[in-house]
């Protein structure tokens, strides 16, 4: 265990509601003014220049000047993906019941800001994630294009078939090394998106399409207007249908 990676660190630095909350607001991969996050976390300019100056003396952060302006942004791509992991991780554990002797000891908490931008489609890992992913994973099982059975999802013959139309082979899909299907639990939806190798290949199969852009240094995919009008009706009975 000697070259073990200390993550207590970075475990330290985001335990911080206040911290945690600026890095929100950062997801999406844009840069952002001290003023700007202070006011989004609810700091006073000094504790928010006193927070910002810790996450970026532990390289979760990077300072761009601009004049004398501040601004900050995710250090790297791995540090969004890394925040996303936990607050995924939150919602795989979080209890489904809570004792009654504790209900009334529960306050409610403010859900942190987060960029719309984001909130909409988003890299989960090597797939896609958000509202629009959490609609097409329902949209799939409706279709009967896959089914799912608790951590399971296996793609149906009618799916399998659809997908090859669509130039997406089940087959070739088997040989990689992970899982054809999973469901991802999505943090900002509480509700899964699709994972897997599928999941990989539809983010691709998108993007190539051109109905997906991803800008540099970011983790929030931009839909343009043709993706938004073919994402929805991928998979959708009536246009499926129409199709033949």
């Amino acid at each position: 265990m000697e070259h073990a990676p200390c993550i207590s660190q970075i475990a330290t630095l985001l335990a911080d509601p206040k911290r945690s909350a600026m890095m929100w607001a950062l997801m999406d991969g844009t840069a952002r003014q001290a003023e700007e996050l202070a006011l989004l976390a609810g700091l006073s300019p000094s504790s928010a220049n006193a927070h910002l100056g810790r996450l970026s003396a532990g390289g979760l952060l990077k300072v761009e000047a601009r004049g004398r302006k501040r601004f900050f942004r995710l250090a790297a791509p791995e540090i969004g993906a890394a925040v996303e992991a936990l607050a995924s991780a939150t919602l795989v554990s979080t209890p489904r019941q809570i004792p009654e002797v504790f209900k009334r000891r529960v306050m409610p908490t403010k859900a942190p800001s987060v960029p719309a931008s984001l909130m909409r489609a988003r890299l989960c890992d090597d797939h896609l994630g958000g509202t629009l992913a959490a609609d097409l994973y329902q949209r799939l099982l409706d279709a009967g294009w896959i089914e799912q059975f608790e951590q399971r999802v296996i793609v149906t013959h009618k799916g399998a078939n659809q997908l090859a139309e669509r130039g997406l082979f089940i087959q070739a899909l088997a040989y990689r090394n992970a899982r054809i299907a999973c469901p991802c639990p999505d943090w900002s939806e509480r509700r899964p998106h699709l994972g897997g190798a599928l999941g990989a290949a539809l983010l691709q199969l998108f993007m190539q399409s051109g109905w997906l852009a991803l800008p540099n240094d970011s983790r929030a995919l931009q839909v343009t207007t043709l993706g938004q009008q073919e994402i929805h009706r991928f998979a959708r009975q009536d246009a499926v249908e129409m199709a033949f």
